[in-house]
């Protein structure tokens, strides 16, 4: 992936994010777009190799948009300041977890997970984690979930904005403060039902997709993910 040639074209669309300038640099924006889905068509053959559900999959079904919502935002800009793909099943849009990958300057990341539940899933998850918490620790507290991701509560996504800088790790989006309701607040593991989504990042630097072993970098830290995100797919399995 030339992954110098995506952000350049991303830096020069933050500072020029208006139509007029991406008409007329409309072949820069193709060649970036292009070869970021091969790097994701890349990624998708690597993770088929222990996630066979996701081998259908292609760089289509995967990428999002460009193209901003901005009915009800208050920022007009027309167009992201990133590129973005999202590795799953059963498609971009559904809650099922999956792989996430993160293309901006100065902000590149990898995400694995779950992302705003409903309250019925949260809450089923919260009931399973309960019913199965040395399974759930197991896949969470061990060292290599800990050095990629950290602990649920450290860094929190919830400020989050397009022009922000991700934290270096971290475990869910946002958190209540206090237990949820119908769930005892003296819980011994009361962080993991305070989450209110079951995912994880870890930011790396612009140059990691530079190097010809990013696949497999990025292949080790979704392995050591994915125990965490099949604990939680099987129970938005019984709704999907």
């Amino acid at each position: 992936m030339n992954t110098k040639l995506i952000l350049k074209f991303l830096r020069d669309i933050a500072a020029n994010n208006n139509r007029e300038w991406f008409h007329e640099h409309k072949a820069e924006y193709d060649r970036a777009k292009k070869d970021f889905e091969q790097g994701v068509s890349d990624l998708i053959l690597h993770l088929a190799k222990f996630d066979s559900e996701i081998a259908h999959l292609t760089a289509k079904d995967c990428c999002y948009r460009f193209y901003r919502d901005i009915r009800f935002s208050p920022d007009k800009s027309p167009y992201k300041r990133h590129f973005g793909a999202y590795i799953c099943a059963k498609g971009k849009k559904a809650l099922r977890g999956g792989y996430y990958i993160h293309l901006q300057p100065g902000n590149c990341f990898l995400a694995t997970g779950s992302y705003w539940l409903p309250t019925n899933i949260l809450t089923s998850c919260r009931n399973e984690i309960m019913a199965n918490i040395d399974q759930w620790r197991s896949a969470v507290e061990n060292g290599k979930f800990i050095k990629y991701f950290g602990y649920p509560g450290q860094s929190l996504m919830e400020d989050y904005t397009d022009e922000d800088k991700m934290s270096p790790k971290g475990f869910g989006i946002t958190h209540l403060k206090k237990a949820p309701k119908d769930f005892p607040s003296d819980y011994e593991f009361l962080d993991y039902l305070k989450m209110k989504d079951y995912c994880c990042w870890h930011s790396v630097d612009e140059d990691f997709f530079e190097e010809d072993k990013w696949l497999d970098e990025s292949v080790k830290m979704f392995k050591v993910a994915k125990p965490m995100m099949d604990f939680v797919n099987a129970v938005i399995d019984d709704y999907e």
